[in-house]
């Protein structure tokens, strides 16, 4: 009959083997998948301040354009940063 101790041990282990084969991203690829975020929710944004910006020049409309785009830009940013974080 195997004592309380070797058996803690035992599931000790058990918990730590478990807890390596499951673990799916080194600190390395997560620091790159900050890096890659934070690249998806800019872009979109400057893109959309850089449209905006021509198109307010263009027909005279004050900021109208810049802002509208840039919500979009941020908001499709958003969206491209959940389905980045969401892929398995």
């Amino acid at each position: 009959m195997p004592r309380p101790l070797d058996e803690e041990v035992r599931r000790h282990r058990e918990r730590r083997a478990r807890a390596q084969r499951e673990s799916r991203r080194s600190i390395g690829q997560d620091l790159a998948l900050a890096g890659v975020i934070g690249w998806t929710l800019v872009i979109p944004a400057l893109i959309g301040v850089y449209a905006g910006r021509a198109l307010d020049r263009r027909f005279g409309s004050g900021v109208f354009w810049t802002l509208g785009l840039l919500v979009a830009g941020i908001v499709l940013g958003c969206v491209l940063a959940w389905q980045r974080l969401n892929k398995p």
